[in-house]
């Protein structure tokens, strides 16, 4: 058993509103449910049921009631939950029209900003009315190429209180890589910046736009919010400025009732396999799950602040968004986190008093590597609770938080993605942090792992799978209309039962550790990545013949390490290395760019024509290669084996 590290006290556990939803999961049921892990089976062996105690313990705001929970229990994909239910996502999130703060701004540029419920509620009424001015309507698709502003939540909240569905995207990919996620869906109106800071430059959004609005003739609108200086939008046609759009009256704002399907996002695989896949989420589906964790996993009060450094691109920010259904204040943090320099987030989080503070494994890892004793920064009286996802949190970093940052804090690793727009795994008030471990499955969340043989083990590495229906499952994937897509990308290997691509040890505390990817999707410093989005760019450079791509485990997270197989008389020198990495940097994003570039004689393939990266990771960590018959050029395997290159460390790049 992994030693415990941290034990909430007696008065946290009681005041917790775990707690207080197992006693009402107790009166309203006649249980005598008396922890967690009694909570837990009683939610997986009672689906139903625990999703209507969900629904009336949260105070979801509907004008219609359901008639029925869940029509299929035994039907995933495509069960139907809460039939005949409307409701609203943005009304949700704006129940809230008061004083309080609603949004704390803080851009690395010094810039600082509040909003309060109640100008977040004039803004977004005065947004939804121009866009319906503009044409919007139920079902259209509403784009956001920004920054993580407030006008991103504004927007996003306009949008889904008319019923049109939100997708966006962060300002640092490049062109190929906003097209081919924009292109799929056809948006009408796009939100952008004309520029954004990132290590204290300023970066120039509107060339990227000019270029990306040639190839999408779907928008008939864009809106630019003016963030870093004055805006020149004399070379668009269909322009205006934030504020211009804003009109200065505007009419009530009435909340679309929509039934719980309904979409409220596009998301966007990883694209390991081609073209990004278009996740569709429902309004009702992400409200309730996100509910259930923010409120009950992660204990957030309406007194409390919390922050999760995060971009417009990843999916918690929008789990972060959803924090403002409880009415307390969400923090945005815009920029490099290192920047001016490694305590930069932690100052903020005294400064403001946050309570629960979310980030990436890669940068709890890298204040160590920084040598920084964030106890040194402040003793954060009033932080209750840090939250990790991306990556695997190491127990290098379990015991880092506890010995440099703070020894009565509920350190939570989390883990789901942007297939669930949550998490099937993550953190719990009631229990206690072991190292190494997340500490809890989801409530409702029917989470096992899986052997070879499809069978259920505990105490051993195995496939992480969920046997059960959960309601923030996607409702389809765009432009598949005979399902297809989605079927292959969850359900191709167990019929019925949603396959994550992740490798887990459920553990006898009930916890759950975490061994990485089980697919070929790319995760350095806890940002898949998609492969094909690499191939892109690097094969249309002339002196390369193929390349493959892989990651390397070093120094607790992965590194990206692109092999390239090179044409006649190409040689792989210092100006052919830039080159590819200015082309992956212009054509996907900084996070793509390869930690080595290493030069192989030939590129494995499958028989009928993929690329086997799989088989070069293992190779490359000295693993066997079973399946090599399946190989139309099994002796090229041969070309990564014992690469001293893969045993330095990394240039700066």
């Amino acid at each position: 058993m992994n030693p415990q590290l941290w034990q909430p006290s007696k008065e946290r556990i009681e005041n917790s509103q775990m707690s207080k939803f197992c006693e009402f999961v107790n009166q309203h049921y006649s249980l005598k449910l008396t922890n967690y892990h009694e909570l837990y089976d009683w939610s997986i062996q009672n689906i139903s049921e625990f999703w209507e105690a969900i629904w009336e313990f949260t105070n979801v705001i509907h004008s219609a009631d359901f008639t029925q929970i869940i029509d299929d229990l035994l039907k995933m994909p495509g069960a139907k939950w809460f039939s005949n239910a409307k409701l609203n996502y943005a009304e949700n999130l704006l129940k809230y029209r008061d004083d309080r703060i609603a949004i704390q701004f803080y851009g690395e540029d010094s810039i600082r900003r509040t909003l309060t419920y109640s100008e977040l509620y004039e803004q977004v009424e005065k947004l939804a009315f121009a866009l319906k001015s503009v044409g919007v309507e139920k079902g259209d698709r509403v784009a956001g190429f920004m920054p993580n502003l407030p006008e991103t939540i504004i927007a996003m909240l306009a949008t889904s209180s008319i019923g049109a569905i939100w997708s966006s995207s962060s300002p640092d990919f490049g062109i190929k890589g906003v097209l081919d996620r924009f292109s799929q869906i056809s948006p009408k109106v796009i939100f952008a910046t004309e520029g954004y800071f990132y290590k204290g430059k300023r970066f120039d959004s509107l060339q990227k736009l000019k270029e990306i609005l040639n190839q999408l003739p779907s928008v008939e609108k864009v809106v630019i919010t003016e963030y870093t200086q004055k805006a020149n939008l004399s070379d668009f046609a269909n322009a205006t400025t934030w504020d211009e759009f804003l009109p200065q009256n505007a009419h009530k704002l009435e909340f679309e009732q929509l039934p719980f399907g309904h979409p409220l996002y596009v998301m966007y695989s990883s694209g390991t396999t081609g073209k990004p896949k278009s996740i569709v989420h429902s309004a009702g589906g992400t409200l309730i799950q996100h509910l259930k964790e923010l409120v009950l996993h992660t204990d957030l009060k309406r007194d409390d602040t919390i922050f999760y450094f995060t971009t417009c691109g990843w999916m918690m920010w929008n789990w972060l968004v959803s924090g403002l259904a409880v009415g307390c204040t969400i923090v945005l943090y815009d920029g490099n986190p290192f920047y001016p320099n490694p305590e930069a987030l932690l100052k903020m989080a005294d400064e403001l008093n946050i309570t629960i503070f979310g980030t990436s494994a890669k940068y709890i890892a890298s204040l160590e590597s920084a040598g920084v004793k964030p106890n040194k920064v402040s003793d954060f009286s009033k932080l209750k609770t840090i939250l990790s996802t991306g990556s695997p949190l190491s127990e290098d970093s379990f015991e880092y938080v506890y010995r440099d940052w703070k020894s009565d804090v509920q350190l939570s690793s989390i883990a789901g993605g942007t297939d669930i727009v949550s998490c099937f795994m993550l953190g719990n008030p009631t229990l206690p942090v072991y190292k190494g471990e997340i500490q809890c499955r989801g409530l409702g969340m029917k989470v096992e792992s899986f052997n070879e043989l499809g069978e259920t083990v505990f105490e051993k590495k195995a496939e992480l799978v969920c046997t059960a229906p959960f309601p923030s499952m996607p409702i389809y994937f765009w432009n598949d209309n005979d399902g297809r897509k989605y079927h292959n990308a969850y359900f191709d290997v167990y019929t019925n039962i949603w396959r994550h691509g992740d490798y887990v040890v459920i553990t006898e505390n009930g916890g759950v550790q975490m061994f990485g990817r089980s697919d070929a999707t790319l995760n350095p410093g806890g940002v898949r990545i998609g492969t094909s989005e690499i191939y892109r760019i690097v094969e249309n450079i002339s002196e390369i013949s193929d390349s493959v791509v892989a990651g390397q485990n070093w120094e607790n997270d992965e590194r990206v390490i692109l092999f390239v197989k090179l044409n006649d008389s190409a040689v792989l020198d210092d100006n052919l290395k830039n080159e590819i990495i200015v082309n992956i940097r212009k054509g996907c994003s900084p996070r793509h760019i390869p930690a080595k570039i290493i030069e192989v004689e030939d590129i494995p393939y499958t028989i009928n024509g993929k690329k086997v990266e799989v088989a070069v990771k293992k190779i490359i960590h000295g693993e066997d290669v079973a399946n090599r018959e399946a190989l139309a050029n099994p002796k090229a395997l041969d070309c990564f084996k014992n690469l001293d290159e893969l045993k330095a460390k990394s240039k700066s790049i």
